[in-house]
């Protein structure tokens, strides 16, 4: 079959679908790579990869690509799936014959909803879908592919489900696609070198984050990595393809989880003589930090989450305060930079624990930081433990635009506390002359550094504006502030 790959246009801007854990529009635009969609645009013939928002594809060209296809594999999200499924059903009415697969943990998670959300969706992938759509489009009647869910004589039926893929050396390499479909020119991260490109070297994470979606959704918890040769024969494949790359982007959901893993994988690495970036926990000890900084590690994303002990105890971390300050000054002692990532509202947060939070993140003082609403996301035990306590509201995950809304509220802090103490983090976290400073020096011998930072600047202010805004009708309408120190930024 003619298949088309889409990452499809849900929200203008929204980085949501195949290449985010957190489905948002962000506070400054960015787009990752969907590399879930490259793998099987890679092992199915006459395929194309469509990644309509980095690209300003609209649904009006979507609908007219639907004419072409024979099968259309969509990688939805929770705060997507309306508008993914009206879209379906308009490419449906452009070509009766389409079929559609909708792949993803959102109907991972509820693969029966789903399917009887519309009868547009002709059937559901669940959790690694290489295979699955692969043998689809191969022919493959749907009863004898595993892991995929679809409507028979009235009712749904759940095929079993395969166990995850052992030989990742196996999948083609993503840098093939994304030479032949994408314009690498069009992703960006803020805190990354643009151009840059992302892959991954291994799927999987032993970790047990209650909200963390992938995990508990697509990828699993058994860790599988791909072995050293044939990730280091992929990065020099990309720097041939992509000479204008400046950085490339591990994205592991653990890159750094097994030192001897880490220490083998630098050593083919750093003859390769590149840039490159990854995540990482704070449980990684200074000598494997250092094979990564001597192997062109530049920066990590790190998931602190929280500066409250009890929290990273009830959202099951595996990390203590202790752990990410030591860390912290580790990456600090050998030049790595730190993007710190931040989550507001999780299990047991109050006021008080958000202040700690806040407190601790200007401690660390990492290079930037992503302050998140916590959003529990079906399938993740977060969902679960919100839905069981009726901390769960009616309100809209998103805005129009497809930006975070907080969507639970606990006894004592409301769902606007917790969009009202995001706001209140970042202004406190970068409104402090030294980072200040540190933007600036930055800016100042660079023009298109200045540039980015302009536009940037001005798109985050315009949010902020707009939640400020929100926050305020909604304290006028009887809500008071409950963050300690909401008074105004901190000057240190």
């Amino acid at each position: 079959m003619k298949t088309l790959l889409l990452n499809p246009p849900s929200f203008e801007g929204f980085d949501g679908g195949a290449s985010s854990r957190w489905p948002a529009t962000r506070e400054i635009t960015s787009f990752w790579y969907p590399v879930w969609l490259a793998y099987p645009a890679g092992l199915i013939p006459n395929s194309k990869l469509v990644d309509a928002p980095p690209h300003g594809v609209t649904v009006e060209q979507t609908l007219q690509m639907a004419k072409e296809y024979d099968f259309c594999v969509l990688f939805t999200s929770t705060a997507g799936f309306a508008s993914d499924v009206r879209l379906t059903e308009m490419m449906k009415d452009q070509n009766p014959n389409l079929k559609v697969a909708f792949v993803g943990p959102h109907v991972t998670a509820r693969p029966e909803q789903s399917l009887l959300a519309s009868t547009a969706i002709d059937f559901v992938a669940r959790k690694e879908f290489d295979y699955s759509v692969r043998d689809f489009a191969a022919g493959k009647p749907l009863a004898e592919i595993p892991g995929v869910s679809y409507r028979l004589n009235g009712r749904v039926v759940h095929n079993p489900e395969p166990p995850p893929i052992q030989d990742l050396d196996s999948l083609p390499f993503v840098t093939d696609i994304y030479k032949r479909d994408l314009d690498i020119t069009k992703y960006n991260v803020p805190f990354l070198l643009n151009p840059f490109i992302a892959f991954y070297t291994e799927r999987g994470c032993p970790a047990l984050c209650t909200f963390c979606l992938w995990p508990q959704t697509l990828s699993g918890h058994p860790w599988r990595t791909r072995s050293s040769e044939n990730v280091a024969e992929e990065v020099r494949r990309a720097l041939d393809y992509f000479p204008n790359v400046k950085e490339i982007f591990f994205d592991d959901d653990t890159f750094n989880i097994r030192k001897s893993r880490v220490v083998e994988l630098c050593a083919r690495l750093k003859p390769l003589n590149f840039t490159w970036s990854c995540t990482s926990r704070v449980t990684v000890d200074y000598e494997t930090l250092k094979a990564m900084k001597d192997a062109g590690c530049r920066l990590l994303i790190v998931g602190y989450e929280s500066g409250d002990p009890q929290i990273l105890k009830n959202i099951k971390k595996g990390a203590t305060v202790e752990q990410a300050i030591a860390f912290t000054k580790n990456c600090k002692k050998l030049g790595l930079v730190i993007h710190g990532d931040f989550i507001v509202g999780l299990p047991g947060e109050t006021p008080e624990t958000i202040r700690r939070t806040i407190d601790f993140a200007k401690r660390l003082d990492t290079e930037t930081i992503q302050v998140s609403v916590a959003h529990p996301l079906p399938g993740t035990e977060f969902y679960d433990f919100v839905e069981k306590n009726g901390y769960l509201t009616k309100d809209s995950m998103t805005d129009a635009q497809g930006h975070q809304l907080p969507n639970i509220s606990y006894p004592g802090l409301s769902n606007v506390d917790i969009l009202d103490a995001v706001e209140q983090f970042y202004g406190e976290y970068y409104f402090r002359p030294r980072v200040v400073w540190r933007v600036i020096r930055r800016a100042m011998f660079d023009s298109e550094e200045r540039k980015r930072l302009y536009h940037e600047a001005r798109e985050y202010l315009d949010l902020r504006s707009k939640r400020k805004k929100f926050v305020a009708e909604q304290r006028a309408a009887g809500q008071r502030p409950m963050v300690p120190g909401a008074a105004g930024p901190s000057g240190d």
